[in-house]
Parts: structure tokens; C-alpha cells; sequence
């Protein structure tokens, strides 16, 4: 195929839009069901990058969610523990390597991945679909369907889901383009492969850096990468658990992804877990609820005449008190940032979320401040060389 026609680019009213190769040769990926729109593409070539780039770093199936073109959450397919099928409504589930690691990436920020491009990095299989079949999601990605795989997904959205397939074997020109405002712009393809020996230049005095550290540096990495800049993530398990995208200051990408590394770990309390739905109340519902719920303004889900449209009973009240304590107990997880942390406050803001390994690329006129600020709070910190600015 030559070229795809689009639903539509960035907004309805943008018309004709498409995809195409430059250089005149086949598309590298086929339409095998659906409509997708501009977004649509964006999201999966983005993501389709990132899951592959995860597999190959980590020898694990991978998977993606995105929106807006950078991702919700990213996973290798590490096992679930009972709490983790509790907390992502994955309890009587049978999951495969490549379900688990969508799972994941799904579960890493629920409510940003409400109508996602889901992105994978191996053939779907029957279980992944299944998942995929029980989530709002606008589409996915992946270098082959099972025709059982393809059976399930085509039968979402009234048959309207956007199923793509890529080519895994393509590779891009190492020169790319675009134009804006009528002007274009060119570049080298950002080609750099991500491994351990960028982990190599330990600067902190604690440099005991373990093994399981390392794999989530590289998560870490390799999801900046194809995150739209500024940004920073958490990572622990082999999934991120917050992302922040897109923001001008790297202080406020650390505080919202933090934010997101709070959220998730607050769903493990057992307050949370055992939140008395009404069966009829849907996942997304349940994922709504939940975030009211631990957040400040807790009484709009537990009102007199609300809490009865939700649960069975009245929950308790999970106090800041609690809520404080409870992520407190967080430890161990990996901070990754596409470019220097330019102050110590960074340092600072991650290790109240549990943060024990850092890594970035360093090159900031006050990186002393920054190992300082590691170093008083016995992290392990990696500076990499290499800026991972995406736009």
C-alpha cells in the first residue's frame, strides 16, 4: 500500500489528511481493521517504537499505552502478584507474557488510559486480546494478530476498532522530515539503542546499582525517549508507574509524575483494594472512584446520597494522615529524566515517592548540587550522556 488515506488530521475540520512514504515505497504497516485518524497514527508509530526498542533491551514482551502521542504507561511482562490482579481487575484472568505486560502498562495510570492506543511488541495473542476486548481503547498496534487474537479485537467498538499491523522488519531512512507552518525541517532519525553500557558512570558515592535497578533504568530510558519533552518517569517491576509529560519546567515533571507514582501505590492499600462496589459499577466507573477517593476531595464519592450510586456501603475515610504513611512505605524505584536535573529540588521531590536510583544524563552547571542532594539520601545515580529530548 502506497498510501492511507486518514479519517482526518490533528482536528475534524482538517481535511484530506494521510499517510505516505516519501520516497514512494510501500507503507510499512497495513490496516486490518477500522479507520484510524492522524492522532491515531502518531500514537502508534510512537509507541510501536517504544515497545520494540523495550523487547529488544530486555528480551520480554513489551507493551504501551499511549494518548496524545506520549505514553500512559509502559511494561515488560513481569508476573502479577495477587495484589496487582486486584488492582487492575485482572483477579480470574489467565494471562500470557504479552497480556501481563499490556496489563501493566494499562495499569500504570488507569484514568490517563482511558481511550488509549494500546501498542505491542509481539504477535497478539488470544489472551491479550481479551484484555483489550474489556477496555476503552481507540486502537492497537502490533507485528501480527493470532486469527483468534483477530477474531475478539474486531468484534470491539460495534466493529469500528482500528487494528494496525507493522512491519517488524522495517527500518526508517536515518534522515527525517516534517514541515510546519510551510517550513520544513530536517534531522538525523534519533537511532541511539539504549543498553547497559550507558549505566556505566555511577557518580554517587552508594554505587551498589542491583540488576532488577538496571532493567528499570532502561525502561526508564527507553520510554523517555518516545515521551513528548520535558519528561520525567518512575519505574518499578518492570513498569513505569508515573509519567510526566510535556511540561516547561522539570521540577513540575517531577512533581506530576511522582503524583502518578503516589497514585498507583496508594491503590495497593487495603482500603482501596477493598472498596464495597455495587457489581454493576464498570471498570471505568471503578477507576473514576477510586481516584476521587484518594484524592483531597474525597467527600464528592462519599456524600450522603452519592456513596449509594457507587457502593454497597459507606467506606471509611482514607485520611491524609494515612495516605501519608502509607507512601511512605514506598521504596526502591528507579527516577529516569530525558535531560539534566538542573537543581537538587528534583532529588528532593522524588525521594519523598520512594525513589533509590537515578538516572539521567547529567551536563548541568550545578550537577554537584543534584549527587549532593543523592547523596544525602544514599541514592544511586547514574549520569548517561545522552539527552532524550522528543518532540
Amino acid at each position: 500500500m502506497k498510501e492511507l488515506p486518514l479519517k482526518y488530521g490533528c482536528n475534524p475540520n482538517q481535511k484530506p489528511a494521510r499517510l505516505y512514504m516519501p520516497d514512494g515505497s510501500d507503507l510499512p504497516l497495513q490496516v486490518l481493521n477500522g479507520n484510524p485518524g492522524y492522532i491515531n497514527c502518531l500514537d502508534a508509530l510512537n509507541s510501536w517504537q517504544l515497545v520494540r526498542a523495550l523487547r529488544r533491551a530486555t528480551n520480554t514482551p513489551a507493551a504501551a499505552s499511549f494518548k496524545h502521542v506520549s505514553p500512559a504507561g509502559a511494561a515488560i511482562g513481569e508476573p502479577l502478584s495477587d495484589v496487582e490482579k486486584q488492582m487492575y481487575f485482572q483477579q480470574d484472568a489467565d494471562l500470557s507474557p504479552l497480556a501481563t505486560a499490556y496489563v501493566r502498562a494499562r495499569g500504570a495510570d488507569r484514568l490517563c488510559s482511558y481511550g488509549d492506543w494500546a501498542a505491542l511488541s509481539d504477535v497478539c495473542d488470544e489472551s491479550t486480546a481479551r484484555v483489550l476486548k474489556h477496555e476503552v481503547s481507540d486502537g492497537v498496534i502490533a507485528p501480527g494478530y493470532t486469527d483468534e487474537a483477530l477474531a475478539i479485537l474486531k468484534t470491539k467498538r460495534h466493529g469500528g476498532y482500528t487494528i494496525l499491523q507493522m512491519d517488524p522488519n522495517y527500518e526508517p531512512s536515518l534522515v527525517e522530515r516534517r514541515t510546519i507552518f510551510g517550513v520544513g525541517f530536517e534531522q538525523r532519525y534519533n537511532d541511539s539503542v539504549i543498553d547497559e553500557s550507558f549505566l556505566q558512570k555511577i557518580v554517587t558515592k552508594n554505587t551498589d546499582l542491583p540488576d532488577t535497578a538496571k532493567r528499570d533504568m532502561l525502561i526508564a530510558q527507553i520510554t523517555l525517549k518516545y515521551t513528548q519533552s520535558n519528561s520525567v518517569c518512575y519505574v518499578k517491576n518492570g513498569q513505569t508507574i508515573g509519567v510526566g509529560a510535556g511540561q516547561q519546567s522539570r521540577i513540575h515533571c517531577t512533581r506530576l509524575a511522582g503524583d502518578k507514582a503516589d497514585i498507583w501505590w496508594l491503590r495497593h492499600n487495603p482500603k482501596v483494594l477493598n472498596l464495597p462496589f455495587l457489581d454493576e459499577i464498570n471498570k471505568t466507573g471503578r477507576d473514576n472512584a477510586i481516584d476521587v477517593y484518594i484524592s483531597p476531595e474525597h467527600d464528592d464519592v462519599l456524600a450522603d446520597g452519592q456513596w449509594q450510586q457507587l457502593f454497597t456501603e459507606r467506606p471509611e475515610v482514607l485520611t491524609e494522615e494515612e495516605k501519608k504513611d502509607w507512601i511512605a512505605k514506598q521504596t526502591d524505584l528507579v527516577l529516569g529524566s530525558d535531560a539534566f536535573f538542573p537543581f537538587g529540588d528534583n532529588i528532593e521531590r522524588a525521594y519523598k515517592s520512594g525513589v533509590k536510583y537515578v538516572v539521567q544524563p547529567g551536563g548541568s552547571i550545578r550537577d554537584d548540587n543534584v549527587i549532593e542532594a543523592a547523596n544525602d539520601h544514599d541514592m544511586v545515580m547514574c549520569f548517561t550522556g545522552l539527552r532524550l529530548f522528543h518532540h
